[in-house]
């Protein structure tokens, strides 16, 4: 078994097929096979009742994001992946929120920048993409977020970098597939249970950059450094601030 989780299954499902399946489902379809005897359970990696307390924990959320604008009102270039300077977020947590990182990827590239979140706040999330966005922000037109109370401070980004922040339907991660996908494979190298506060920054760059340089299939075997690079020649300036997070 790969032991992917239904996370990393649906966010790998849109980015390689458009395939747009939510976790959630994939959630009921293990809950419904164990319900005819089924093992496919056992394979998960939390127990159900945790799951279901930062579901509810993440639609609570939705309330704490003010001036939220949904991804319907998005410009449909940024769906397009033609040009590049449309964004996803996301955090990748321990545990209901003890630490983090808050990702960012660049939807036509896949190009990565992450930071570490010691403790999740909207205040310290904002800062952080801020901090990892603005030495690029002539690159930065849009940012799609996932709807997490950490983001209620997305305002203050977007002010800094000069872009429009949208927020996905709830419970459709597949409308942010580039950074579902992509935080799957930071999992490969921090696991569930990992707590961030003790991953150094050396650490975490050397991921980034891994990611980064890594040649994929739909661009056509460029990494997504030579993609994004290539096409914003702004960002070589400061192409290393990249993975100074």
């Amino acid at each position: 078994m790969d032991e992917w989780s239904p996370q990393q299954i649906s966010g790998f499902m849109a980015n390689a097929n458009g395939v747009c399946v939510s976790h959630q489902w994939i959630y009921a379809l293990i809950w419904d096979d164990k319900k005819r005897g089924g093992e496919l359970w056992r394979r998960l990696r939390l127990p159900r009742q945790r799951r279901y307390q930062r579901r509810l924990a993440k639609h609570a959320g939705l309330g704490k994001i003010p001036h939220r604008v949904g991804i319907e009102q998005r410009p449909a270039e940024a769906e397009e992946r033609r040009h590049i300077g449309h964004w996803e977020g996301d955090t990748v947590l321990k545990g209901h929120k003890e630490s983090g990182l808050v990702t960012l990827v660049e939807r036509r590239s896949g190009y990565l920048l992450a930071a570490r979140l010691s403790t999740i706040t909207a205040t310290g999330t904002a800062k952080a993409m801020t901090r990892l966005l603005k030495p690029r922000r002539g690159a930065v037109q849009t940012i799609t977020l996932d709807n997490g109370s950490e983001f209620a401070e997305h305002r203050q980004v977007a002010k800094a970098v000069s872009a429009k922040t949208y927020f996905c339907d709830p419970y459709r991660s597949c409308q942010r597939g580039t950074n579902e996908n992509t935080n799957g494979l930071i999992r490969q190298y921090f696991p569930k249970g990992t707590d961030f506060r003790k991953v150094s920054d050396s650490a975490l760059r050397r991921v980034v950059a891994k990611l980064n340089n890594r040649p994929r299939k739909r661009l056509g075997y460029r990494t997504p450094a030579q993609v994004f690079l290539g096409e914003y020649s702004g960002a070589l300036k400061t192409a290393g601030a990249a993975l100074n997070v």
